[in-house]
C-alpha cells in the first residue's frame, strides 16, 4: 500500500472518526431532558463570563463605546491589529477552575458583530484578524480537556452586519448592501440561525445560548419565540436565557416565563437577584466595573466577591463573574489572583454552595442561608455581636456546630431561632453555622426578615410599614420599585427609590398619626449611599409637617445607618420624639440624588 493511500485512509478514518463522535455526543445530548440539565447547571452555581475581542486594545466597553468614545469607522478596523499572541486557552480554563467555576461562557458575538470563530457568515471574524486562530474553538476544547461546560454568548443586535435595522446610535452598518438593497431583519433572522448552527455543530453540545440585545424595536416577541424554538431544534437540552424574547425587566431582576419570555432562567444584570426558587435565575456581574478589559479598572475586593457568590446562592442563583482578558490575550495578574482567592475559600467551603439550594431563611441585610437535605449552612455576612436572631423554622434543630471556627449553641422557639456564637473571628468574611435539622428542609422560614436589632433593643415596634410617602422628585422607574421602600420586601436592586438630579432632594414619611418614634434604620446597598459622591444625609421631625426640627445628619456613605432618636427632658437624654412626619434629604447646594434602598421606623403608636 502506498504510502500516499494509507495517509489518505488515515485521513479518512480520522474524518469519520470526528463525525462520530460528533454525532454521539449529539445523540447524548438529547438523550437529557430540558428540564435535567437546568437542575445540573443549578447545582454548578459558579461560572466564569468572558468578554473579548479587538476593543480590548482601546481599553473600552465592549460594543457599547463604537460610535461613542472610539468612532465608529475606527472601531470597525481594529480587528486588523488584533493579534492576541499570548492567548493561551487551556490557560483561561485553569484560572476558571482554580476559583472554583464549574462553566465559561464566551461572547462570541457582541453588540459590535465581531466574531471569534471561524464563520462562514460574515468575514467580520477572527480568521480575518492577524491572529487568525479560531477562539471559540481553541476554548471549547479545553474546557472539554477540563470538565467544564461551555456555553456561548450571542448578540441578537448586530450594529454591524447591514441587513440588522438599527435603531442604536453606533453609527450604523459596518459593511454596505448591494445598491439598491435596504436592511432586511427577515434575512438578518436566518443569519442569526446559521450562525448559532455553526457555533452548535462546530463546539458543541453547548451548556447554553446566553442572548443578549433583544430589547431594541427591530427584535419582536415572534423572532424572540422563533429563535427559542429553533435553539431547541438544534440542541434540545441546551439551556437558553430569558433575553431570546422581549425581556428586558430580566436585566434587573426575575420575572415570570410567559410567551414573551420563553426562557429558560432569568439574568440580572450588575446586581444579585432577588430571592427566587421557582424560576431559576443567573446574576452577571463583572470582577471589575468594565465588561472588556480596561487599563487600572477599579477592582472589586475578596470579600465584595465573595458576598456576592454567596448571597447569589442564597437567593437560590448561579454567578456568572465575569473578567476582561487583555489585548495580548492574557487575564491580568491582579484578576487572577482574586480569583484564586475565591478558589481558596471555595475549596475551604464548598460544600455550603454548591449543588444546594437557596434558603430556608430569606436573605436579609445579615447574610443569607443555604441548605442540601437536612443540612442548613447559616452565612453570617454582617456580624453585629455574638448573638444571632433568625425567623422561626417549622421543623426542629437536632444540632448546630461552626464550619468557620468558634462554637455556637442555639434555643429555638416558635417565631424565632437564637444563635449564640463564641470564640469565632469577626472579622472574618463569611461565618458560617451549620444547623442540622430532624429531616430534609421542607419549606421556608415562617417570617421574610430577621428580628431588627432596634426591636431586640427596646426600640418598640416597626411603625412604618403602612406609612405613605412624598418625594420632592422621583426617576423614572425602569431600575427600582419605590413601593418597596416602606413595606421591608426583598429588593435585587441597589436601591428601591430615587429621585431625579436636584438641589437638595427629599422624601417626607406620613405615619398617618403622631407616634413616639425611637429610631430609623436607612439601609442602602454596597455602600452606594449617594451614588457618584459624598453628600450629607440629614433626618428631621415635625408633628405638623410645617415646623421642623433636625434629629440627625451624616456625611459618610454607609451601608446601615442605624439612627437612635432623643429627647431632652429636664436634662437627661431619653430615647424617643413625638412627631407624624419624618424628612430625610441632601442637605447639599449641588445637583445631587438622593437614593434609598429601605426605610424602617421604630417607636410606639401611643
Amino acid at each position: 500500500m502506498s504510502s500516499i493511500l494509507t495517509a489518505g485512509l488515515l485521513i479518512l478514518a480520522a474524518s469519520l472518526g470526528n463525525d462520530l463522535r460528533a454525532q454521539a455526543q449529539s445523540t447524548a445530548a438529547t438523550q437529557r431532558s430540558p428540564q435535567a440539565a437546568l437542575e445540573e447547571w443549578r447545582q454548578m452555581r459558579f461560572g466564569m463570563f468572558i468578554h473579548w475581542g479587538p476593543v480590548a486594545l482601546e481599553g473600552t466597553e465592549i460594543g457599547w463605546s463604537r460610535g461613542r468614545q472610539v468612532p465608529s469607522e475606527k472601531y470597525d478596523e481594529l480587528y486588523r491589529r488584533f493579534n492576541p499572541e499570548l492567548f493561551d486557552a487551556d490557560e483561561w480554563v485553569r484560572i476558571a477552575k482554580d476559583a472554583g467555576m464549574r462553566y465559561v461562557i464566551l461572547t462570541t458575538k457582541h453588540h459590535d458583530g465581531f466574531c471569534l470563530w471561524d464563520s462562514d457568515q460574515t468575514e467580520y471574524d477572527v480568521m480575518n484578524t492577524p491572529f487568525g486562530r479560531d477562539v471559540v474553538k481553541e476554548l471549547s476544547e479545553a474546557c472539554q480537556r477540563a470538565g467544564l461546560a461551555f456555553g456561548t454568548y450571542y448578540s441578537i443586535l448586530d450594529w454591524y452586519q447591514p441587513d440588522y435595522n438599527t435603531t442604536g446610535n453606533q453609527g450604523g452598518a459596518g459593511y454596505a448592501l448591494p445598491a439598491g438593497e435596504q436592511p432586511n431583519m427577515d434575512r438578518y433572522e436566518q443569519y442569526i440561525h446559521s450562525q448559532l448552527r455553526e457555533l452548535v455543530t462546530k463546539y458543541g453540545p453547548l451548556l447554553t445560548f446566553w442572548f443578549d440585545g433583544e430589547w431594541e424595536k427591530p427584535w419582536t416577541v415572534d423572532r424572540g419565540v422563533r429563535l427559542f424554538e429553533f435553539c431547541r431544534e438544534l440542541q434540545p437540552d441546551a439551556l437558553i436565557n430569558n433575553r431570546v424574547g422581549k425581556a428586558r425587566q430580566g436585566m434587573a431582576g426575575t420575572t415570570a416565563q410567559s410567551s414573551t419570555n420563553p426562557g429558560d432562567y432569568d439574568t440580572p444584570e450588575q446586581r444579585i437577584g432577588a430571592f427566587q426558587n421557582e424560576r431559576p435565575w443567573e446574576t452577571c456581574m463583572t470582577i471589575c466595573r468594565q465588561w472588556a478589559w480596561k487599563p487600572d479598572d477599579a477592582l472589586k475586593t475578596v470579600e465584595q466577591c465573595l458576598h456576592t457568590l454567596i448571597r447569589t446562592a442564597g437567593g437560590d442563583g448561579n454567578l456568572l463573574f465575569n473578567v476582561g482578558p487583555m489585548p495580548n490575550g492574557r487575564i491580568e495578574s491582579r484578576q487572577v489572583e482574586r480569583l484564586h482567592e475565591m478558589g481558596e475559600w471555595l475549596r475551604r467551603h464548598g460544600e455550603t454552595i454548591y449543588a444546594t439550594r437557596g434558603g430556608p431563611f430569606y436573605p436579609d441585610r445579615w447574610g443569607c442561608s443555604t441548605h442540601r437535605g437536612e443540612k442548613v449552612f447559616v452565612h453570617l455576612l454582617e456580624r453585629r455581636g455574638d448573638e444571632v436572631y433568625l425567623p422561626g423554622l417549622d421543623q426542629r434543630i437536632v444540632s448546630a456546630r461552626m464550619l468557620t471556627g468558634g462554637s455556637v449553641t442555639f434555643e429555638q422557639e416558635a417565631e424565632r431561632i437564637q444563635l449564640k456564637l463564641t470564640n469565632t473571628r469577626a472579622d472574618d468574611i463569611d461565618t458560617i453555622v451549620e444547623l442540622t435539622l430532624e429531616g430534609p428542609v421542607g419549606g421556608m422560614a415562617r417570617s421574610k426578615r430577621a428580628p431588627s436589632l432596634f426591636e431586640l433593643g427596646g426600640h418598640g415596634e416597626w411603625i412604618s410599614k403602612d406609612a405613605t410617602y412624598r418625594a420632592s422628585s422621583t426617576a423614572e422607574k425602569w431600575s427600582h420599585d419605590e413601593e418597596k421602600l416602606l413595606t421591608g420586601e426583598p429588593y435585587e436592586g441597589d436601591f428601591c427609590f430615587h429621585t431625579q438630579k436636584e438641589v437638595r432632594p427629599y422624601i417626607v414619611i406620613d405615619l398617618g398619626e403622631e407616634a413616639l418614634v425611637k429610631g430609623l434604620e436607612i439601609e442602602n446597598r454596597q455602600d452606594r449611599s449617594f451614588w457618584e459622591r459624598a453628600a450629607t444625609l440629614t433626618l428631621w421631625l415635625s408633628s405638623d409637617g410645617r415646623q421642623w426640627r433636625e434629629v440627625w445628619s451624616a456625611k459618610e456613605g454607609k451601608e446601615i445607618w442605624e439612627v437612635p432618636v432623643t429627647r431632652m427632658t429636664s436634662g437627661d437624654e431619653q430615647l424617643g420624639a413625638r412627631a407624624r412626619y419624618l424628612k430625610l434629604g441632601l442637605t447639599d447646594e449641588e445637583l445631587g440624588y438622593l437614593h434609598l434602598y429601605r426605610v424602617k421606623v421604630y417607636g410606639d403608636r401611643r
